[in-house]
């Protein structure tokens, strides 16, 4: 630790640290547009200067490190007249469209000015004109307005990991181009929305649709993948108007991906708003009312027998529903439940065993990554750029079982599938002696391998090689399963997965065929192939007219994740709880609530009349969804035999083949298909060019 003066007050700085940060560590604000904290230091705008005792002129307080027995002045008269000449500067140029500005009271440069800005402008000649560039559907452009901060091509070079923008020409002709024109090829592109300072860089969807004091903020979990993003739900009335990061250190930092952020006008399509039963005489979906879909379920439940009814949960389930719609089957004698919608070969009776146990925050002291069947820039964007931070870092060792592609960080390829893997567990393989080398090792096992038929079988492979190279140590646990599916690892916990010789998804779907199920309950299933599916009874409870409803008898509206109460858990088994930041349209509910409600009809009322209630269920049954934001302690079974180990020799795939089209949500934007259109587009021609 540093002894430093500032403004004449002796305050304690860590080595290392820049003056700006000693000055914010010990509340002294400093402006400044182009430094940020998780990005390299630039010292483009100098609004950041203060007077240092014995140096000639003002510094920039971002490139300069601390140093024992500084003193420093951030408030002199000095200082103020260097920030209010910087500021001239930077509004010479900069046009007076505020009234017309997206960021119009979320501006940087608005805030500033205010506090050193001039009443007049000493300028006369013509302010300088850029043209506009294309970035793509998400990002609009007004480059006139661009500070030349340069926050946005650090943050695709150094977080994205794609280099696509950068500066062309000096002083005022300068302007930030695209390499690629017509987008930028990422998926967390809409990041450098929130980081330009001013308003040159706005959200494209977003457009003059509303300004931000309009707008109701709701503080929420994103549920389009498994790693549980914290965000802000704006909303105006009833209508869900953008999504924004929240800061988390643990799971997200401060950044989503743009499927978070931009899939939200999916919210208010193909929505379902009422409940429907199949007219047997035109074979049509008919609105009706809640009590005749009730009563059309209570004819078809009432004369089966558990064993012929069957439930899956989807991906985007919230905790307390899923635990309701296991109650309900269970009171029906049901034990036919899943939540692997996909079949994925998890262990449920072993919780490490489908945990990302070393959490997302673990992968900064890790030395070691082994990707098996995993590409986590498609499956979890918010992880790859762990690992790229990680990686830019150095001393780090990545290597991948599975098909190449471009993670944004070099990566060995060991092999395509699962003789890979059997090598590497049995201690054959050359990239063994690397593992034995390392400390902190982990591994992330991907859903595709584990979706196979022999998908126990790489399951137990995995554990094994976990358990003979040190993966798993005293202190620290580094096997990581990978899940897509918001509603994975809390399915798992609640103990939604086949019981007392049950059917699992696949066994459910080759007996519906068989006629031994003849009734099977989705609750927001959607990525089933129906299309094999034999005559049962189908119902569905959504919220969207997915491809779970195409198929259904009776629908059931229910609510999105922006419309309800919700725990979650992510995939490193972080129990986050979601808010509501509208209402369901029409008719539509709150999923728990209809299942309650559907178990009265049944006769077999379930023992909760409130969430509160539903809540104090699950707790005593899992008590450790009591600590909300925080993860509670696995243990761990090693696996030692692989002799009986038999895997196939097709090569290890990633479920996730387009970015932007995983869910029911996704699927109905039209944003998101813009985006899919122009992924496609691009691929095509790299193809074509033979990259």
């Amino acid at each position: 630790m540093f002894e430093i003066k500032i403004n004449g007050k002796l305050v304690q700085a860590e080595a290392g640290t820049t003056i700006l940060q000693a000055c914010q560590d010990n509340g002294i604000e400093i402006p400044h547009f182009c430094y940020h904290e998780r990005l390299s230091i630039a010292g483009n705008c100098r609004m950041c200067l203060v007077e240092l005792e014995n140096a000639p002129k003002p510094i920039a307080s971002c490139a300069m490190a601390v140093s024992d027995g500084m003193a420093i002045s951030t408030n002199t008269e000095t200082v103020r007249k260097a920030r209010e000449g910087v500021m001239e500067f930077l509004l010479i140029n900069h046009p007076l469209d505020c009234p017309i500005c997206d960021q119009g009271g979320e501006c940087d440069l608005q805030d500033q000015a205010v506090g050193y800005g001039r009443d007049a402008t000493r300028f006369s000649d013509n302010k300088r004109a850029v043209v506009d560039k294309n970035f793509g559907p998400l990002i609009q452009t007004y480059m006139t307005r661009c500070i030349h901060c340069t926050r946005c091509v650090r943050f695709m070079e150094e977080v994205a990991g794609t280099p696509h923008l950068g500066g062309l020409w000096r002083g005022e002709d300068m302007e930030i181009i695209s390499l690629i024109e017509g987008g930028l090829e990422s998926e967390l592109s809409g990041n450098i929305i929130d980081l330009c300072p001013v308003g040159a860089l706005t959200s494209k969807p977003y457009e003059f649709t509303a300004r931000s004091w309009e707008l109701n903020k709701t503080e929420t979990i994103d549920v389009l993948d498994g790693v549980g993003s914290n965000i802000r739900v704006d909303t105006k009335g009833k209508q869900v108007m953008r999504i924004l990061p929240r800061l988390n250190e643990d799971v997200n930092q401060e950044w989503i991906g743009d499927k978070t952020r931009f899939a939200y006008d999916g919210l208010r399509r193909q929505r379902l708003d009422r409940p429907y039963c199949r007219d047997p005489v035109s074979n049509r979906l008919e609105p009706v009312a809640w009590a005749t879909a009730f009563e059309a379920i209570r004819q078809q439940i009432s004369v089966l027998n558990g064993n012929e009814i069957g439930g899956i949960a989807g991906n985007l389930c919230d905790c307390e529903s899923m635990l309701a719609f296991k109650d309900l089957l269970l009171s029906l004698e049901c034990h036919n439940i899943d939540c692997r919608q996909d079949g994925a070969a998890l262990p449920p009776d072993f919780r490490a065993g489908y945990l990302f146990n070393s959490t997302i925050a673990g992968i900064d002291e890790s030395d070691l990554c082994l990707l098996i069947g995993s590409n986590p820039r498609l499956e979890a964007p918010i992880i790859n750029a762990r690992l790229r931070q990680r990686w830019l870092r150095g001393d780090f060792s990545l290597a991948r079982i599975g098909e190449p592609a471009d993670l944004t960080y070099a990566v060995s390829e060991l092999g395509a599938g699962a003789e890979t893997l059997f090598q590497l567990a049995s201690g054959t393989h050359d990239f063994c002696k690397t593992i034995q080398n390392s400390k902190k090792p982990m591994l992330i096992l991907g859903q595709g391998p584990l979706t196979r038929t022999d998908g126990p079988a790489i399951m137990k492979a995995a554990r094994a090689l976990a358990s003979r190279f040190g993966f798993v140590t005293v202190g620290w646990n580094g096997f990581n399963v990978l899940h897509t599916a918001a509603a994975r690892v809390g399915g798992m916990d609640l103990g939604l997965t086949p019981t007392a010789g049950g059917m699992c998804t696949r066994e459910m779907i080759t007996a519906s065929k068989t006629g031994n199920l003849k009734a099977l309950y989705l609750l927001g299933a959607d990525e089933i192939d129906l299309s094999g599916i034999g005559e049962v009874f189908l119902i569905y409870q959504g919220h969207h007219g997915d491809q779970g409803a195409q198929r259904a008898n009776v629908v059931l509206p229910g609510a999105a994740y922006t419309e309800k109460h919700g725990y979650y858990v992510n995939t490193e088994g972080r129990v986050q709880q979601a808010y509501p930041a509208t209402e369901p349209p029409g008719e539509a509910k709150e999923d728990w609530t209809i299942i309650r409600a559907l178990s009265e009809v049944l006769g077999h009322t379930l023992g909760y009349n409130n969430i509160n209630e539903l809540r104090k269920s699950m707790i005593q049954r899992v008590p450790y969804f009591s600590h909300v934001g925080a993860i509670a302690a696995t243990e761990w079974l090693d696996v030692d035999d692989i002799e009986d180990i038999h895997l196939s020799d097709d090569s290890f795939r990633s479920p996730v083949y387009d970015y932007f089209m995983t869910d029911p949500i996704s699927r109905n934007s039209e944003i998101m298909a813009e985006c899919s259109r122009r992924t496609l587009v691009s691929s095509s021609i790299k193809k074509m060019d033979g990259q």
